[in-house]
């Protein structure tokens, strides 16, 4: 749907869900989970048969635990229908690998995935002013006016053409009414008109 809400954007719309891209993070995530309650655990046992160690091996089990309990509820979220976030489990991971010895370069590692899952997982929008279209991907995507043929919305599909014989299309999450389509669309016009006449 098109809103009108802030005061910097003129036009914000919302583009599909991107399915496959967010499925990808997830089974990365998954899989730096997985391969680290494993190495966890490894270490544990090999903690606990040599039992000079102490109590020092529960940790390397604790963690494990931690991990799969997150996993589970963002299973549960998941099949809930809404967005999980993995991160606090990548950071107990992190942690886990920093007490790990010589586990500094896989703490760093999974701290940084933890940092940059959420900003990943941000459903994909375009804002339109008087100055710019503005992508909100990382990294963020800017284009002038100058460097636009067209822009129209039709039929919940937003179509950009540069001048630069680039095509860009996105299909729409919501359902837009006709009117808000005119409205956009002669938004876009004038937008472009102006920036031929500068």
């Amino acid at each position: 749907m098109l809103t009108q809400p802030a005061k910097t954007y003129d036009f914000i719309i919302v583009l599909k869900y991107p399915v496959r891209l967010f499925k990808a993070i997830d089974m990365i995530s998954q899989l730096m989970l997985a391969i680290a309650a494993i190495a966890f655990i490894l270490r544990g046992i090999l903690l606990f048969q040599n039992s000079h160690s102490g109590g020092i091996y529960t940790i390397n089990f604790l963690i494990p635990i931690l991990i799969f309990t997150w996993w589970i509820w963002c299973y549960r979220q998941q099949s809930m229908g809404y967005l999980a976030y993995y991160r606090f489990a990548l950071m107990l991971a992190a942690w886990g690998w920093y007490l790990y010895p010589k586990g500094v370069f896989f703490a760093i590692l999974y701290l940084i995935a933890a940092v940059l899952e959420k900003p990943a997982k941000v459903l994909p929008e375009v804002a339109f002013d008087s100055k710019e279209i503005v992508f909100n991907s990382i990294p963020s995507k800017k284009i002038s006016w100058m460097e636009v043929n067209n822009v129209v919305l039709k039929d919940n599909i937003l179509t950009i053409d540069l001048k630069n014989n680039q095509l860009i299309q996105k299909n729409v999450e919501a359902v837009v009414t006709p009117k808000e389509e005119a409205d956009f669309n002669a938004f876009c016009a004038a937008q472009i008109q102006a920036s031929n006449q500068a």
